[in-house]
Order: C-alpha cells, then structure tokens, then sequence
C-alpha cells in the first residue's frame, strides 16, 4: 500500500485550509475514513482531529497532515479529493477507484470486496 492513502488537488487543499482557519483548528490534522450507511452500503466522512491513533495511516499533501484509519485505507487506496467551485456553489468531489457501485447523491459507495450496511434513501 503506498504511503499516500488518498491525494488531495491543490483546489482542495486550499478550501480545506480555509476551512481550518475559519473554524480555528489550524494546525489539526484532516482525518479521512469510511463509515457504514447511505444507500450504497459505505459513506466517506472527514473532519478535524488533532488525536492520532496508534493504528493511523499518516502523511502530508500541501502542508496538510491528513490521517486514514487502518480499517479506511484499503478500501481509499488511490482515492482523489477535488474541490470544484460552481454557480451553484462550492463543494467536494470524491474519485474512489475502489467503488463499484455508488448512489446519486455521489456520497455513498460499495467495493467488490466491502458492502458496508445500505440503508433507505
């Protein structure tokens, strides 16, 4: 498994930055995982923390410290975080080349090898 679980564009990190420094927590790390639910069995989550964990996958992209719980990173490997702004407004997209499957809302997801719980819609 290479060292860098998941890749952050420059657009992302840049709105992830800000978004640090508007909320006060610079200087905490950006932890990335996966979490059971949504329509399609697995749902991304991602938020601050400024705990890591014995079994953390750590690194640094653009002067972010990002951490990937061991259970997530397989299931991340090779997964591109954007951020594209819009009319419509701004958000983050997600390119996991580990989903077969995901649901309209783009923010659920199953693997070949990982169903995860699917809920309703």
């Amino acid at each position: 498994m290479s060292k860098d679980v998941i890749f952050l564009t420059e657009a992302a990190s840049l709105q992830i930055k800000e978004m640090m420094k508007h909320n006060e927590e610079e200087g905490a790390y950006l932890r990335v995982g996966v979490n059971g639910g949504g329509c399609s069995g697995l749902s991304y989550g991602m938020g601050f923390d400024h705990e890591v964990k014995e079994d953390d996958h750590q690194f640094e992209q653009f002067g972010i410290k990002i951490l990937v719980d061991k259970e997530s990173a397989p299931i991340l490997q090779g997964t591109k975080i954007d951020y594209k702004q819009s009319m419509m407004g701004g958000g983050f997209t997600i390119d996991n080349p580990n989903a077969i499957a995901s649901c309209g809302c783009g923010s659920s997801f199953r693997t070949a090898t990982v169903a995860g719980t699917p809920e309703e819609c």
